[in-house]
């Protein structure tokens, strides 16, 4: 009778959150997954449902030029962000780790990006490149190049993406240079001496020390980052100014414009499946590879 009691007593503090769980996070995706195969704009009610199985997917690979846009997009920001990132986290945390004036002043100012407000970041990037911003009036002033010959960094589709990379780097290192310092703090002092006795430089000690015994640490920001990358939107969102099939466009912000801005809730349920089992995918493709070079 006891146990029972104390079961009893276990679900009722559990009801709230599975509550929460069911009604914020299990229905919503489930109700996702059937929309994905049906054709509904919001604006006409439960009854405007209609099930058309799998033509929301075939439109996307073979009729929907923005979606395609939108992925290669995607792709390119994920390989160019994550592995500069993380490099350049990498070599900001072996350098602080070293006798370095003010270190710990650096680190909070490489940290502060990353806990600021993407809107506000994103502001400030979009008037750093903008026609007449602080990158052109260096580029005019220093460089000596004609006004007719500045870039257009958020209107040309060729170079729209760069303003985006920047301020995605500029947000991430400070959390990657943050678990890199952890990781390299972790690492005992006696490897190094024993191979300084040994005659190894340096910079062996940095690739035959330091980058395999963090190996795991870089494994976890290469996944957390792509996973980041693969849902960017608030940046595009604040910088993009060539409208909804732009050079800068997102999967995330284009399932944003297909849900919020036409209504389609089918299509964009669609989207958005088709995104997580993209992520899935990278994500099972780095499990897999990271045998060959992670060190436990």
């Amino acid at each position: 009778m006891r146990q029972k009691r104390e079961t009893l007593v276990g679900y009722a503090f559990l009801a709230p959150a599975l509550v929460i769980f069911f009604a914020l996070v299990a229905f919503p995706i489930c109700m996702s997954i059937y929309l994905s195969f049906t054709k509904w704009n919001f604006l006409s009610g439960w009854s405007g449902i209609s099930w058309i199985g799998l033509d929301n997917f075939k439109r996307l690979f073979t009729r929907d030029r923005s979606f395609k846009v939108a992925l290669i997009n995607t792709f390119v920001y994920a390989v160019s962000i994550v592995p500069i990132t993380v490099f350049m986290a990498l070599l900001l945390a072996h350098a602080f780790n070293g006798n370095i004036f003010c270190k710990k002043y650096f680190r909070f100012a490489f940290f502060i990006p990353y806990i600021s407000n993407m809107v506000a970041l994103g502001s400030i990037f979009r008037f750093l490149f903008q026609l007449d911003g602080p990158i052109n009036e260096i580029l005019r002033n220093v460089f000596h190049l004609a006004e007719s010959e500045l870039p257009n960094w958020l209107a040309d589709n060729s170079l729209c993406r760069i303003p985006i990379i920047c301020v995605m780097i500029y947000s991430g290192l400070g959390y990657c240079l943050l678990i890199y310092t952890a990781a390299i703090k972790d690492i005992s002092e006696d490897l190094y001496e024993a191979s300084a006795i040994d005659g190894a430089s340096p910079l062996r000690q940095f690739f035959s020390i330091t980058v395999p015994l963090i190996s795991p640490t870089t494994f976890y920001l290469l996944i957390v980052r792509m996973i980041n990358v693969f849902q960017i939107f608030s940046a595009i969102n604040i910088i993009n100014t060539t409208g909804r099939s732009g050079g800068n466009v997102s999967l995330v912000l284009l399932i944003y414009n297909e849900a919020f801005q036409h209504y389609n809730f089918g299509y964009a349920s669609a989207e958005a499946w088709v995104l997580v089992a993209i992520i899935l995918a990278v994500t099972a493709v780095q499990m897999w590879g990271q045998k060959k070079w992670v060190n436990y």
